[in-house]
């Protein structure tokens, strides 16, 4: 392939797609720069799919995620002339701290738009590993709009975190780590934003497997709430659509790439989607079953799998792809994998002013077997009469078959009880 390393989105050629032979160069170049990743089975999903089921831990990998691969094998094939220009790099995130950390061991100056409201750890990695980082826009898309015009304005490299061949190429090293730890796979999940990942691992494993005489199915995964592919494809080409707030920050994004939606078409047997309470379930089992802290965007492979979206006939890889979430959070995000999980509920429960009520309804709980772990019980509250108090308690619950059963024996015992939204 030649060298693209001056392509960008601007450009009106079309930039091709990379070959096997590309990503056997790029494994060949990061060999000693990434972590090569491991594979951990899980009985859990494995019981749920029906088939053997793998975890990719590329949330362990150097800063935290996949995107180091693709963004050291873009900045490796710099010319000298475009390191000494420097870098300029958009992302919510991983893809900054991938940049961040090639253009320093390779002594290229970076700058890093960030939307506002980033996650913390993210933004304190990108600036520990050197980069000038600028925070700006309410998410992914302004930051690109604005490394664009700082490239165009200073003559620095931009480097795109996904519709570039070299990022492709980069990130489809971990289709080819994927076939040498799993070699009976059958189908690999992976979670979609703009496509690069997905484009990577769909067009390298596709393009090994066929040499060997086999098929491996390749899903991709979005959340619904920031879905740009299926419209896309169903249109036959990409479209930009409005993204609502998802956990899944990391993918959220408004329009495929050019060129990864190229061979997302091509590879990419189907693409699914998943829900916040799926994601956020996935996270809570991920942490509870495999022992592994995973960011949201890294977790809807799983989620995918959880909420029955994959259909697999064989031994199925999904790829957990980035491990970097915020403390605050991941606390949140627990307590509504909780709550959708029917592990964790709040109740608002009108009670009359006089003594003992508090007393029968903590006893009703204990029959129940649910465990009080907070109590709120005030006498000031909208609607409220004279002679009435809210007593607002948060549960732990078994399930939803337990949820229910809770919420039952308080109503047979002539109390009102409503769940309060999470």
């Amino acid at each position: 392939m030649s060298n693209p390393s001056s392509t960008s989105l601007s450009s009106h050629a079309k930039p091709a797609a990379p070959t096997l032979a590309d990503f056997e160069d790029a494994a060949a170049a990061l060999d000693g720069v990434i972590t090569r990743t491991p594979v951990d089975g899980s009985q859990h999903l494995s019981d749920l799919l029906g088939v053997p089921v793998h975890l990719k831990l590329e949330n362990l990998q150097r800063t935290g995620s996949f995107k180091i691969r693709g963004a050291t094998y873009r900045l490796s094939r710099l010319t000298a002339d475009e390191r000494a220009r420097g870098v300029v790099a958009a992302s919510a995130g991983n893809h900054a701290q991938g940049v961040a950390l090639a253009a320093n061991e390779l002594g290229i100056s970076a700058t890093i738009f960030m939307p506002l409201g980033v996650p913390v750890p993210k933004l304190l990695a990108t600036r520990g590993y050197g980069a000038d980082v600028v925070l700006e826009g309410a998410t992914v898309e302004t930051p690109l709009r604005l490394a664009a015009e700082f490239a165009q304005r200073t003559g620095a490299v931009f480097i795109h975190p996904f519709d570039h061949p070299d990022v492709i190429a980069g990130q489809g090293t971990l289709g080819l780590e994927l076939l040498d730890e799993v070699p009976d796979v059958e189908t690999i999940v992976v979670g979609i934003g703009g496509g690069g990942l997905i484009a990577g691992v769909a067009a390298a494993v596709k393009a090994r497997a066929a040499i060997e005489g086999r098929a491996v199915r390749i899903v991709g995964v979005q959340a619904e709430n920031s879905a740009a592919y299926p419209p896309s494809l169903a249109a036959g080409h990409p479209i930009e659509i409005a993204t609502r707030p998802t956990i899944a920050d990391g993918i959220a994004v408004a329009r495929p790439g050019d060129l990864p939606f190229e061979i997302i078409r091509e590879y990419v047997d189907e693409v699914v989607t998943v829900s916040e309470d799926d994601i956020a379930r996935a996270l809570l089992v991920l942490l509870e079953r495999a022992k592994q802290v995973v960011e949201p965007a890294g977790a809807v492979g799983v989620a995918a799998i959880l909420a029955g979206r994959i259909a697999a006939s064989g031994p199925t890889v999904t790829v957990l792809s980035g491990g970097n979430i915020d403390p605050l959070l991941l606390q949140r995000v627990v307590a509504h994998g909780l709550a959708a999980s029917g592990r964790y509920m709040t109740l608002r429960i009108p009670l009359p002013d006089r003594p003992g009520q508090l007393a029968r309804v903590s006893d009703l709980l204990a029959q129940a077997g649910a465990n009080v772990t907070e109590v709120l019980h005030t006498r000031h509250g909208q609607g409220l009469q004279l002679s009435e108090v809210i007593l607002q308690l948060s549960v732990e619950t078994r399930g939803e078959e337990h949820r229910a059963h809770v919420i039952a024996m308080l109503e047979d015992a002539g109390f009102a009880p409503t769940v309060v939204p999470d």
